[in-house]
């Protein structure tokens, strides 16, 4: 593939650690990662909370009481802020928070009453969430074990900030990519769906968040709506990732079972591909939407046409400019749930088209 590097985020090997550690945490597993460069601060996701560390991995501040899932997360460059994927599907909520990274600067700040978290409520996945797709009138909830939610929507996972699909440059764009149920019964949930909004002009929206009585204040539209073939996967995009290098979308799932599909477990949007208009297949009643396009490159399935590679990059995935990135590991240790990243260059090899820098 191409090289565009843009200017994004610029980083060299000679600045990074080949390995970080994102400290041990009372929650469930770390969910994403992302790193300011100009100040060598990292940012991570651990589902309940936001921890911020140094390139050492000295933890310098988190944001606790989350009781919704926190997701992935990206770093805006235009305003030096982190923004999340946050979910309440019990409250029919879905939004995106963003930190103020410069304010999370002591261990134990509250996301509530701190000041240092607002939130965007995306009104488009909760329509999509909660539609009635049988028709009986009842939505079913937050199970996969359904006909309802439309495209297989269980929420929002994978953010990432990049040029709107298609462009090389211009403003920056948050993409934001749904969750999808894993269900090999239907056929209308074999779409990654990727929404992109405009920022610029969310202040008009943000607001602090009361999960007890959570808020619906976002925008009504999305700036686009977008549909990637790949075969039905374990809960969408875990990570979405803008690649300045290779000006291309990274996209790490888990693994999806429904036979006929290759199950790859990371895919590659071309970004210097137009979205074409086209048939979204498998719904219920035909439908057209912009679909994007995958590289011409890794692994190749003659069957469906899909193309993907094999990486683990669900835990956490952050370009660093240059062919470098940060893939996150992490597990359950007594005490609870530790992240730790390691350093891995582009090589573009199939099946995994990732080499971990070790010295």
């Amino acid at each position: 593939m191409p090289h565009r590097d843009p200017g994004l985020r610029p980083g060299h090997p000679r600045d990074l650690p080949l390995s970080i550690h994102g400290g041990t945490w009372p929650t469930s597993h770390v969910q994403g990662v992302t790193v300011d460069h100009e100040h060598g601060w990292v940012y991570w996701s651990f589902t309940q909370m936001l921890v911020k560390t140094d390139l050492e991995g000295n933890v310098l501040g988190t944001v606790e009481g989350l009781t919704g899932h926190l997701g992935d997360i990206d770093l805006n460059p235009r305003d030096g802020r982190v923004y999340g994927s946050l979910e309440y599907k019990a409250e029919e909520a879905f939004y995106i928070a963003i930190f103020d990274g410069a304010a999370v600067d002591r261990v134990g700040l509250d996301a509530e009453t701190d000041g240092v978290m607002t939130a965007v409520h995306l009104d488009e996945v909760v329509e999509d969430f909660t539609a009635d797709m049988d028709g009986d009138g009842v939505f079913d909830g937050d199970t996969a074990d359904t006909a309802d939610h439309r495209y297989g929507c269980s929420g929002i996972d994978g953010v990432s900030f990049g040029p709107s699909f298609g462009r090389t440059g211009g403003p920056l764009r948050l993409m934001v990519a749904y969750g999808v149920y894993s269900n090999t019964e239907r056929t209308d949930n074999d779409h990654q769906v990727i929404l992109e909004y405009d920022v610029r002009t969310w202040h008009r929206y943000e607001r602090p968040l009361t999960q007890s009585e959570p808020h619906r204040s976002g925008p009504h539209r999305t700036a686009g709506k977008y549909f990637v073939h790949t075969g039905n996967t374990r809960y969408g995009v875990q990570n979405l990732e803008y690649d300045p290098y290779t000006g291309d979308w990274m996209l790490a799932v888990y693994n999806g079972v429904k036979p006929g599909f290759p199950n790859y477990s990371f895919f590659i949007v071309d970004g210097s591909a137009r979205p074409q208009r086209g048939e979204i297949a498998g719904q219920p009643e035909r439908e057209h939407g912009r679909l994007l396009s995958l590289v011409d490159d890794g692994r190749h399935d003659p069957a469906t046409g899909i193309r993907g590679w094999d990486f683990h990059g669900t835990y956490g995935f952050a370009a660093l400019g240059n062919g470098y990135y940060y893939a996150a590991e992490g597990g359950p240790v007594p005490g609870g749930q530790e992240g730790e990243v390691h350093l891995y260059r582009w090589t573009g090899a199939t099946p995994t088209p990732f080499e971990r820098v070790t010295h």
